[in-house]
């Protein structure tokens, strides 16, 4: 598959190339995406503006999922992105689809150009039931994230715990609790930045300093964090629903 392609003048890059952009593992570059996808469907964004579902052919001759970003959807990876790395992406995508956009104006000749309208009028046909397909699973997948828990304010923390307990034991037992506890704290600080080992500290030395007692101060867990702030709160029961969808237990 050829990295940059043109779909009815869409051009688009594989998520492979992005990935390797970003310096960052193809497999958590999906999981963004995905990610993206569910908040753009539950809004009624067009996907195909974004992100369009793609496969490729890996070194063992499997098919594996990745997407096709068009400018928008490298604009929203990039957003994501701070620093000298952030910068360096934005640099190479913005040269990227310049290049595409040379080769677009490069003049062909009547037969080529039958041949190219055809086949990215094709393309486009199939990239777009591709996308509606997508969007139909996303909206499915975004229904069933809501209907995992019936939550109310009383039991979020225990009806969460569960889910993680549950995720754990499809992975293998009670010891990847705490490893899948820290997955989803890493989203939240990343999705909401939420400093949660930061603010951990604080609630325990406020703790210290109005009770004395250094044994309630060590008891201060990141969930008792995430109880104090609403928003906080909100964010990671969705964060925890996502994980509930994506390992197999809602």
């Amino acid at each position: 598959m050829s990295s940059l392609v043109s779909q009815e003048q869409i051009k688009a890059i594989s998520s492979l190339e992005v990935a390797e952009m970003c310096e960052t593992r193809h497999s958590d570059l999906l999981e963004k995406i995905r990610g993206y996808c569910v908040v753009l469907a539950e809004r009624n964004f067009p996907l195909g503006s974004f992100f369009l579902e793609s496969t490729y052919i890996d070194k063992q001759n499997q098919e594996r999922p990745c997407y096709l970003l068009t400018r928008k959807g490298c604009d929203m990876v990039a957003n994501k992105m701070t620093g000298e790395k952030g910068i360096v992406f934005t640099a190479k995508y913005v040269t990227k689809f310049e290049e595409m956009e040379q080769q677009l104006k490069q003049p062909m000749c009547l037969e080529d150009l039958i041949i190219a309208n055809a086949k990215a009028l094709k393309d486009a046909r199939e990239q777009a039931e591709k996308a509606q397909a997508t969007a139909l699973e996303v909206k499915q997948e975004v229904q069933a994230i809501r209907d995992t828990i019936t939550l109310d304010p009383a039991a979020w923390r225990t009806e969460t715990t569960n889910l993680v307990n549950r995720i754990a034991q499809k992975l293998g037992g009670n010891e990847n609790i705490q490893v899948i506890r820290k997955e989803s704290y890493d989203l939240l600080d990343s999705r909401a930045k939420a400093k949660l080992g930061i603010r951990q500290t604080n609630m325990k030395r406020k703790v210290l300093e109005e009770t004395g007692s250094t044994s309630k101060s060590n008891k201060i867990t990141k969930l008792d964090v995430i109880a104090a702030d609403a928003r906080l709160r909100e964010v990671y029961i969705a964060i925890v629903k996502e994980m509930a969808i994506k390992y197999g237990v809602a």
